[in-house]
């Protein structure tokens, strides 16, 4: 058999179809040397460029750091408070706001705001001091059917007292009519050296001003079961709100009388205020303050009338400084919200019949027990209406009015039954106020038309007819 002669070239045709399989499977070029077993492996130029390509990595372009676009400050928070000074006819107060804002200089909003308030001012009228109306109150009928029960203190409060639907009707209607309540203190100033002069209030055209008052803020014990509030309390928000003892012994707390009536008014209705201002409690001691028993009488336990001693005995537990501690912090949170106090003598004295000696003795014991927790008023609202002298002006001559006066007293408030009763002197200002009750609206409707129609607010609940003084 013949042998078979293997060519060189024949072997090196299968190792080149072998390898070049594999260098299909690998991605790789192969070279073959001409007569050599050893296969060299080599990179072709186009895959030394793509792994040239892939190791050099990019150099990374830099993020630009964006500018910061100033955040506008809100003008709107500073728009609503100066529309608050507004409301209540600060105007000054309200440009100045504005004007003190930083941004007041570029922002349109703030600079047409205060232009609005320069022209509203401009608009205003200057009011004169002779023709502003007081009237008052005294405390509120809650509830009628105990005040009206037929026994011995109806007729008192028929004639005296006003209840809470009426009183409601009154402010609804006098604000429907443009009343605005204003402070004693911006009818007239007292003067560095002591002297007096007259105020200045300008109001918008419909607007008119008037001073509230109420008398014998002490819920007095002869009161207790009669349908009033029981004392004046400071609730977990800070707002003042009466007590009321209902019938089986628990309390309820809500808007039983004027303080919180009127902040509750006010809060919507600001207008219905000038400048925060709000009305003056006339404040006697005698039975304590504001609804807590503050006298000193209560803690010596000295002289004590039947119904003082009543109380304490049904209150073995009670404390005499917590009592003026809280009494306290009414008339603090009060002050805080506009409104103020006046002296009604400590026992609601008749300053008429009394001598001067008996009311620089009344006045010593409000100073005592009073004062300490309502704070200084210059201020004295008479009791009963009954002035320390007639319609002629005072002087020092007046022993009594020279005992008020060096006691700090700058403002003398009496009963008029006229809509205006206003008089200046260089040391004094005196006023008439005006009774808003049962026998004022039952005898006299005609009296209360400036201010309301009686028919509109009368209250059915009330007995008729009101008993004669």
């Amino acid at each position: 058999m013949k042998g078979r002669i293997q060519k060189p070239w024949g072997r090196l045709l299968i190792l080149a179809a072998v390898t070049g399989s594999l260098s299909m499977l690998q991605g790789c070029a192969v070279r073959m040397l001409p007569f050599d077993d050893k296969v060299v492996e080599v990179e072709d130029d186009d895959r030394k460029e793509a792994k040239k390509a892939i190791d050099i990595k990019p150099s990374a372009t830099p993020t630009p750091t964006p500018e910061p676009t100033p955040t506008p400050i809100p003008v709107q928070p500073i728009l609503d408070e100066a529309a608050s000074f507004a409301l209540q006819y600060d105007y000054d107060s309200a440009i100045a706001y504005l004007e003190e804002q930083p941004e007041y200089a570029d922002d349109l909003a703030l600079q047409t705001a205060a232009k609005k308030y320069r022209n509203t001012k401009a608009a205003c009228t200057e009011w004169k001091m002779e023709d502003i109306t007081h009237v008052f109150f005294h405390t509120l009928i809650y509830d009628t059917s105990k005040a009206f029960d037929g026994d011995e203190d109806e007729d008192g409060y028929n004639q005296m007292m006003t209840t809470i639907s009426e009183f409601n009707g009154i402010i609804q209607s006098m604000y429907d009519k443009g009343y605005v309540m204003v402070s004693l203190h911006d009818i007239a100033k007292v003067n560095d050296d002591g002297t007096m002069s007259p105020g200045s209030i300008r109001l918008p055209p419909g607007k008119k001003p008037f001073v509230l008052s109420q008398d014998d803020v002490s819920y007095y014990h002869y009161m207790d079961g009669d349908g009033f509030a029981s004392r004046l309390v400071v609730t977990d928000d800070g707002s003042v709100k009466c007590e009321y003892i209902e019938d089986d012994g628990s309390v309820s707390v809500g808007d039983y009388d004027m303080v919180p009536l009127i902040d509750t008014f006010v809060r919507e209705h600001p207008d219905f205020s000038y400048r925060g201002h709000k009305g003056i409690l006339a404040m006697t001691g005698y039975n304590g303050v504001l609804g807590y028993r503050t006298d000193s009488a209560y803690k010596t336990r000295d002289n004590l009338q039947d119904n003082q001693e009543e109380f304490l005995r049904n209150n073995p537990d009670f404390d005499f400084d917590r009592e003026v501690e809280e009494a306290t912090r009414v008339a603090d949170a009060m002050k805080a919200e506009g409104w103020e106090f006046a002296s009604h003598t400590w026992g609601h004295r008749n300053a008429t019949t009394s001598t001067a000696e008996e009311l620089k003795e009344d006045n010593k014991r409000w100073e005592a027990n009073v004062k300490p927790i309502l704070g200084d008023t210059d201020v004295i609202i008479f009791a009963f209406g009954a002035d320390i002298s007639n319609w002629q002006k005072y002087d020092f001559d007046n022993p009594k009015f020279a005992y008020y006066k060096s006691r700090g007293y700058n403002y003398y408030c009496n009963v008029d039954s006229n809509r205006l009763w206003v008089q200046f002197t260089d040391q004094a200002f005196r006023m008439g106020r005006r009774n808003l009750d049962g026998y004022r609206m039952y005898y006299n409707p005609e009296m209360c038309e400036d201010l309301f129609d009686v028919d509109e607010v009368w209250d059915s609940s009330r007995p008729t007819p009101v008993p004669e003084m």
